[in-house]
C-alpha cells in the first residue's frame, strides 16, 4: 500500500486538507506530495496571501517571476 501524507497538526487549514486528501485519493507519491505542498506554500508566500485568495492571473505572474530567477524547467 503506498504511504500517504497525513498532518499530525489539530489545525490544518481546511483547504490544505483537502489539497492531501485529493493527492491521496490521486495516489500521487509522498514525495510529490511534499512537493507540491512546498510550490503552494512557495506561490502563497510570493503573494503574501492565502493561495484560495489568488487566481489564474497569479499563477501566470508566479510563473513569470520564477522564469526571471531562471529556476530550471523541471522545477517550475
Amino acid at each position: 500500500m503506498p504511504q500517504k501524507l497525513t498532518e499530525t497538526m489539530t489545525a490544518v487549514h481546511p483547504l490544505r486538507r483537502r489539497m492531501i486528501d485529493d493527492m491521496n485519493l490521486r495516489n500521487l507519491s509522498l514525495a510529490t506530495q511534499r512537493s507540491y505542498l512546498h510550490a503552494v506554500s512557495k506561490f502563497s508566500r510570493y503573494f503574501g496571501c492565502s493561495p484560495d485568495k489568488l487566481g489564474l492571473e497569479d499563477v501566470r505572474a508566479f510563473q513569470v517571476y520564477l522564469v526571471s530567477q531562471n529556476i530550471s524547467w523541471p522545477a517550475l
